[in-house]
């Protein structure tokens, strides 16, 4: 499959409630479910610089994989699975507070932890760290660093547990529920990782809730783009140097567009397909070094989005 193969979009007008995301093409059933299209674009610098071939169904696949894993620790949106690219799930009121779990000091965006650390900070999302700490090292357990969710373009905020309490974005309730789940569904993670050869160094869950209030697990979990993971082997001698660690590089075409033009402010170059092809395989072998099963594409010759209105036909 190539580029122009790849499913850059999924509208259907035979679907009610279209709403588009970044990556994922949404719309709303009338009796509460909603379906979830997940595309080939990559989204980066603000906006869809590419499409990967494969990449949408290897999000669904891996959180697939990662739903089924751990429906026993937290219920889930989940419904079915009609299409490789797709899941129907419950339509949820997503909470204004995005779980980000973290196990290591890691992350460059100036909600990470080892940004804020760096910047000589102690005290960061309500926890003490102590001095002498390096990067990527393990924290002594797992920690939670709660953002604020940020809707129509915002930035994310850092927040404590006692900012989501005492400002009513979430109960006290509400909160104990969601920090137990994501300790326990990062735990899961982690030992499950470790059994492929994998650190998963951090991780960001989204929960909602439905009718009745229940919280229930949305949007994905534990897949290559809302999971920071490390391979377990190279990890000891490359922390020793002070080297970052060895991870699935999926930044080939955004570190190629960085290099060429300012992607914020400058039409975006026209891509390699080399590039375009190597980071489709980063993808699949995420999925199969992940899941430990190996990754199976759909029949050719049928365009993705062709198959994926046949599959969805029932629902017109």
């Amino acid at each position: 499959m190539s580029e122009t193969e790849a499913l850059r979009e999924a509208v259907i007008p035979e679907l009610p409630n279209y709403y588009r995301g970044k990556v994922r093409e949404n719309y709303d059933l009338p009796d509460g479910r909603r379906i979830i299209i997940a595309s080939d674009r990559l989204s980066a610098f603000d906006r869809a610089i590419a499409c990967i071939p494969y990449k949408g169904q290897v999000l669904t696949q891996t959180a697939r994989f990662w739903f089924e894993n751990t429906a026993d620790i937290c219920p889930n949106h989940v419904l079915e699975y009609p299409d490789p690219n797709v899941v129907v799930g419950q339509r949820l009121e997503i909470l204004p507070v995005e779980i980000v779990v973290r196990g290591y000091l890691a992350g460059t965006t100036g909600t990470s932890v080892l940004t804020m650390y760096k910047q000589g900070q102690r005290e960061i999302y309500g926890i003490r760290f102590p001095d002498g700490l390096r990067d990527n090292e393990a924290l002594p357990e797992a920690i939670i660093t709660p953002t604020s969710k940020a809707f129509d373009g915002g930035h994310d905020e850092p927040l404590s547990p006692q900012e989501i309490v005492g400002g009513g974005l979430l109960s006290q309730e509400q909160w104990d529920t969601v920090s137990a789940h994501a300790l326990a569904l990062f735990a899961r993670g982690q030992a499950m990782a470790r059994e492929r050869g994998l650190i998963l160094a951090d991780t960001k869950y989204e929960f909602g809730t439905d009718g009745e209030g229940r919280i229930l697990l949305a949007d994905e979990i534990h897949t290559p783009d809302s999971s920071r993971y490390w391979f377990a082997q190279s990890y000891p001698e490359r922390f020793a140097k002070g080297e970052k660690p060895e991870s699935f590089d999926k930044d080939f075409v955004r570190n190629w567009v960085a290099a060429r033009c300012d992607p914020y402010n400058e039409p975006i170059p026209e891509i390699p397909d080399e590039l375009i092809a190597q980071t489709s395989q980063v993808y699949i072998r995420a999925f199969e070094t992940i899941t430990g099963t190996a990754f199976a594409p759909p029949p050719a010759g049928e365009p993705p989005l062709e198959r994926i209105r046949r599959n969805l036909a029932r629902y017109f």
